[in-house]
C-alpha cells in the first residue's frame, strides 16, 4: 500500500520508477524471508515436539522394562524361597524319620535286652530251683 501510494504521489520519471521497482523487490524479498522464517520455526518446534514425544516415549519404555524386571526378580525370588523352603521342610521330615527309626531300633534294642535279661534271670530261678530240689532228693536218698 505505501508502494502504491508513492507510485500515485510521483511523476513517472524513469528514476521514480527504478526506486518504485526496487522498493518492489525489498518488500518481496523481506516476504519471502518472513515465510522462510515462519517455515524454519514452525519445522523447528515439529521437531522439537517429535523429540520431546521419542524421549517420552522412551521413559515409557524405560518404566515398563524396569516394572518387567522387578516383577521377574520378585517371582524369581518368591519361587527360590518356596524352593527352600520345600527342601527344608523336605530335610527336617528326612531327619524327623531318621531319628525316629533310630528311637524304635533304641526301644528294639532295650526292649529286647530287658527280655534277654528277664529270660536270663527266669533260667536262672529254674535252675536255681533244680538245683535245690536236686540237692533235696540226694539228702534224702542219702539219709
Amino acid at each position: 500500500m505505501i508502494v502504491l501510494n508513492y507510485c500515485n504521489k510521483i511523476n513517472s520519471s524513469t528514476v521514480d520508477v527504478v526506486v518504485v521497482e526496487a522498493l518492489l523487490v525489498v518488500a518481496v524479498v523481506a516476504a519471502a524471508v518472513v515465510v522462510i522464517v515462519v517455515i524454519v520455526v514452525v519445522v523447528e518446534v515439529v521437531v522439537i515436539v517429535a523429540v520431546v514425544v521419542v524421549a517420552a516415549a522412551a521413559i515409557v519404555v524405560e518404566v515398563v522394562v524396569v516394572a518387567v524386571v522387578v516383577v521377574v526378580v520378585v517371582v524369581v525370588t518368591e519361587l527360590a524361597v518356596v524352593v527352600i523352603v520345600v527342601v527344608v521342610i523336605a530335610v527336617v521330615t528326612e531327619l524327623a524319620v531318621v531319628v525316629i527309626v533310630v528311637i524304635v531300633v533304641v526301644v528294639e534294642v532295650v526292649v529286647i535286652e530287658v527280655v534277654a535279661a528277664a529270660v536270663v534271670a527266669v533260667a536262672v530261678v529254674v535252675v536255681a530251683a533244680a538245683a535245690v530240689v536236686v540237692e533235696v532228693v540226694v539228702v534224702v536218698v542219702v539219709v
